[in-house]
């Protein structure tokens, strides 16, 4: 963590510098964006927004306060690689369950009513990445997201009790999309206003009032079946409580899921097939014939169910938004409304992809809405949003529906007792959220020079690795610096002698000069990293190329941490150059502000580096 650049910090140093005149307490009446709901990926998206101060951001809930119980508790490696941009993976990794192992269950041959352990299987989580595998509740979730939006730069704060009612969005005027919106708690319970917006991000759940509202409907349909989940505080004999379980039966199947805390623990109970006359009669059954399904499920062994935490009913859903913004096909207008998350895709629980896929449609597109309203991209860029989202969404959903029809078969219909662990394992890059890939567009160069950085797969996430930092030693995660702070990456690999390396940060710094604000700090736009391959003793970080020790803050001081060396060193055996399988002739890569591999570059290709950032970028005034 870097702070004291803007002077002296005695306190908590996550808590940024105001750069925004006092909050006004009440909604204005014009804001530049309007989030509605405060879930995962609307808070992500209000913690994204607090980075950019001259912009007006409010989110608004109709709840009276913060989420206490959460439905959503699955957190999948991408999304904790998130939470490293937004400052808080190591916190919640403390408080979070960490899922190490799953279990296996199904009938035993000898006794066919009762069940046995037929495998244990490690987690796939640090088979891929550096971070693990969690079960968490939403609601810290949204916790942590709440305290990094309040302290950023532009310090926002949800406006609880205030309902959104619908929304007309006008050919002209600054502030285009008129928004109704009703108090709903406290003293002005009742009284309706209108609010006027640039942009409005519909992020209010799978009964989404702003999709109604712009004319997008769920495209898909609910599977017949049926599936009890509850978390619960239980007293058993079942051996494997705290490990997580996918667990088959005669009488059913169980997908257990072990809670943080060390007590709780969720359970996914299978109700079996529905009528096609059931009209949701199914979604009353009472937790106590849910309870003694899951006995039934889980004989010989039993469960004593001291306290039901939250439980529910539900039936296995599979849609996806007809689109993701509120630009018809073929208007030649760019998108003023946005739908993200259970808004625009819903699906079982039982895959955990449900909150991690809805914040990173979050990230997406938060820091392209500051982009276009800071003036340093054009309003195009937002079509991007739809572009890439909704095709992975259409992904999850083939996913979960496949994953789905796994879990609920019976024994009869498995040939392979073998095979769901299987798919578990081979599928697992999915969903751990390191699957996505955007295809080339305005922010997502060719993969013409692919070959120079064979590990780093462009329109992928950037996937870290260990360097060691020039000036002190220390080794780091290379992406781990990444903050969420609307900032692109810039990593150059040096070649072998580093002079072709210092000839690119020479001219490459007159192009980025171009985009970057001449009153902004020479690294507001462009972070940028330089990594040579000699060993950091080596390196003195005072004789690199002035690009690489910029002057920041109001004080000017220099930024000792843009330099690294590869390893191997005494604390590493890694070498980055060999474990992403970079040119040895050196290589640029452009990462985006959401941490994907937008370009891969020569060094001695900077008109190119310069062709692409125009191509998506406004030159600064």
């Amino acid at each position: 963590m870097q702070f004291h650049h803007h002077g002296y910090v005695s306190g908590d140093p996550r808590v940024l510098p105001a750069r925004v005149a006092d909050r006004p307490v009440d909604l204005p009446d014009e804001v530049d964006v309007l989030i509605v709901g405060s879930g995962p990926a609307g808070m992500l998206l209000a913690a994204q927004m607090s980075q950019y101060p001259d912009v007006i951001t409010r989110i608004i809930e109709k709840r009276d306060g913060r989420l206490v119980l959460g439905q959503a508790d699955g957190i999948q490696p991408r999304s904790v690689e998130t939470f490293q941009a937004f400052g808080f993976a190591e916190r919640i990794i403390a408080e979070a369950y960490n899922i190490g192992w799953m279990n296996f269950w199904g009938p035993n041959p000898e006794k066919p009513d009762e069940i046995i352990r037929t495998s244990r299987t490690a987690d796939y989580a640090y088979d891929i990445c550096e971070f693990p595998h969690l079960i968490v509740n939403q609601a810290r979730v949204l916790d942590y997201f709440a305290e990094s939006a309040a302290h950023g730069p532009a310090r926002i704060a949800p406006d609880y009790g205030v309902e959104f009612i619908g929304l007309t969005v006008h050919d002209d005027g600054e502030h285009p999309v008129e928004v109704g919106v009703r108090y709903s708690a406290g003293e002005r319970a009742g009284e309706e206003r209108t609010i006027r917006a640039k942009y409005v991000v519909g992020s209010d759940g799978a009964r989404s009032g702003v999709r109604q509202a712009i004319g997008r409907t769920h495209v898909g349909a609910s599977a017949a079946h049926a599936w009890g989940v509850m978390d619960v505080l239980v007293n058993t004999d079942f051996p494997d409580w705290r490990t997580k379980c996918a667990i088959n039966s005669e009488a059913g199947n169980i997908l257990h899921i072990p809670r943080e805390g060390g007590y709780l623990s969720r359970m996914y109970i299978d109700l079996g097939e529905v009528a096609a006359d059931d009209d949701h009669r199914v979604r009353r059954t009472p937790i106590e014939e849910v309870i003694r399904r899951a006995n039934d499920i889980l004989h010989p062994y039993t469960l004593d169910v001291k306290e039901v935490a939250w439980h529910s009913v539900y039936e296995v859903g599979h849609r996806v938004t007809d689109g993701f913004d509120d630009v018809i096909d073929g208007s030649g207008r760019t998108p003023r409304v946005f739908l993200t998350g259970d808004a625009c895709h819903t699906h079982s629980a039982k895959a955990g992809q449900g909150m991690n896929v809805s914040m990173q449609d979050g990230f997406n597109l938060g820091w392209k809405l500051g982009s276009v309203l800071t003036g340093s991209a054009p309003e195009s860029l937002l079509a991007t949003y739809s572009a890439e989202r909704r095709p992975v969404a259409q992904q999850l959903i083939d996913f979960d529906r496949e994953w789905s029809s796994l879990m609920a078969r019976k024994p009869s219909e498995i040939t392979d007792p073998g095979d769901l662990a299987t798919y578990y394992l081979a599928t697992a890059e999915f969903p751990s959220g390191f699957m996505t890939q955007y295809g080339p567009s305005m922010i997502t160069a060719s993969d013409a020079h692919q070959q120079l950085a064979v590990g780093f797969p462009i329109g992928k996430r950037f996937k870290s690795a260990e360097v060691v930092r020039a000036a002190d030693g220390n080794v780091t995660h290379l992406g781990h610096h990444a903050r969420a702070d609307g900032r692109w990456r810039v990593y150059a690999f040096g070649d072998r002698d580093g002079e072709a390396l210092a000839a690119w940060a020479s001219d490459a710094a007159d192009v980025f000069a171009r985009f970057t604000p001449a009153d902004a700090d020479v690294d507001a736009v462009f972070d940028v990293k330089a990594v040579y391959q000699q060993p950091y003793e080596q390196i003195e970080v005072t004789s690199t190329p002035e690009l690489f020790r910029p002057k920041t803050g109001p004080l000017g001081l220099t930024d000792w941490e843009k330099v690294y060396a590869a390893g191997p060193s005494k604390w590493t055996e890694v070498d980055i150059f060999e474990a992403r399988e970079l040119s040895r002739d050196g290589v640029v890569v452009v990462v985006r502000p959401d941490q994907y591999v937008a370009a891969v570059l020569p060094l001695d290709s900077v008109d190119e580096l310069g062709e692409f950032l125009q191509g998506m970028l406004l030159p600064a005034s």
